[in-house]
């Protein structure tokens, strides 16, 4: 069964605060980039999957995502299964 690919972002909640990503944006206006409101900054993963089918590899993802790759008490994800 050829492998799949599984592309997870992870963002902090619009709810909480993001210093990195305030930071960013302040670095941003110094150089002169004023039209930048807000940064948020997240995580990206890409994850190589054997042997799964589609239907599992979603199950198994979203399993990885809520228990490891993200913090649900202040982060939220999404993720897209890629083939």
């Amino acid at each position: 069964m050829p492998g799949m690919k599984a592309h997870v972002w992870v963002m902090p909640k619009r709810t909480v605060l993001d210093p990195q990503g305030q930071a960013i944006q302040h670095a941003l206006a110094s150089l002169g980039f004023a039209e930048v409101k807000e940064v948020r900054q997240g995580k990206f993963f890409v994850l190589e999957l054997n042997g799964a089918t589609r239907d599992a590899a979603e199950k198994q993802v979203e399993k990885m995502a809520r228990e490891i790759l993200a913090n649900p008490v202040i982060e939220e994800f999404r993720y897209e299964i890629v083939e």
